[in-house]
């Protein structure tokens, strides 16, 4: 997929000759930006804590897309979920562990999951309760890259950007979660319903406890940190550049 150029984003300050390349040139590097990020999602996704009262467990992936959409702009951002989410689709296991999964390695008593042993799922997000929230991926990507491209990465406004990034995520989600949640199917797997699975008095509220609730201080950490390595990143770019400069 080739995108744009966009202006003034992490990337293009640290690789300036990427619109310059011959177009066959510049496809190859295109790709191999957006294929990186997209793995770095996946690792991210391997990092991973199962909250009993979901079906979501807490992962690294928001952190991950925050960067990707700041890093690279919205159109490349945007291009680099949407290949995370095909790498999914084709059956390479890019998601997160699945609940099965994570609630095998808290049975062998571990309380999180760091990377290895790689235990990431796959499947099309449709079948998945968490198919919103990878959906809402390609969103926030874009508008936090589209916001970068404003130069919201370079000034106080960083944290409302990173901030919409991650409630258009949760819009997505919280949405898609209600449906599983309020159509009565079971969990895969499990003999149990989605809704039968989640505390609460009705739909909403189980969307919201199983959804939303669990996730705003490890949300609101990720946030923190993305906010914080964004301008370190900068500052390292500049002091490359004036380095190579200077030699």
């Amino acid at each position: 997929m080739l995108t744009t150029v966009s202006r003034g984003v992490l990337v293009d300050a640290a690789f300036p000759s990427i619109g310059s390349l011959p177009l066959t040139r510049r496809i190859t590097v295109e790709a191999i930006i957006i294929l990186g990020f997209a793995i770095l999602v996946g690792v991210c996704a391997q990092i991973a804590i199962k909250i009993p009262t979901t079906t979501v467990p807490i992962t690294g992936q928001t952190f991950g897309v925050l960067i990707a959409g700041t890093v690279l702009g919205s159109n490349r951002g945007a291009a680099s979920m949407f290949v995370y989410m095909l790498l999914g689709l084709v059956g390479l296991p890019v998601f997160a562990p699945s609940s099965g999964k994570l609630s095998e390695l808290i049975s062998e008593g571990s309380t999180i999951h760091f990377i290895f042993p790689w235990s990431g799922s796959n499947g099309a997000i449709w079948d998945l309760s968490s198919g919103g929230y990878i959906l809402g991926f390609v969103a926030a990507a874009y508008l936090v890259g589209k916001l970068a491209e404003k130069g919201w990465d370079r000034n106080s406004r960083i944290p409302l950007a990173m901030f919409i990034g991650n409630l258009s995520i949760y819009v997505f989600g919280l949405m898609w979660l209600g449906v599983f949640i309020g159509s009565g199917v079971k969990i895969p797997g499990m003999d149990i319903t989605y809704f039968d699975a989640i505390s609460g008095s009705g739909v909403i509220d189980k969307t919201l406890r199983g959804g939303l609730y669990p996730f705003i201080a490890g949300d609101a950490l990720k946030l923190l940190l993305a906010m914080l390595a964004v301008p370190g990143i900068w500052s390292l770019v500049k002091r490359i550049k004036d380095k190579l400069q200077k030699d």
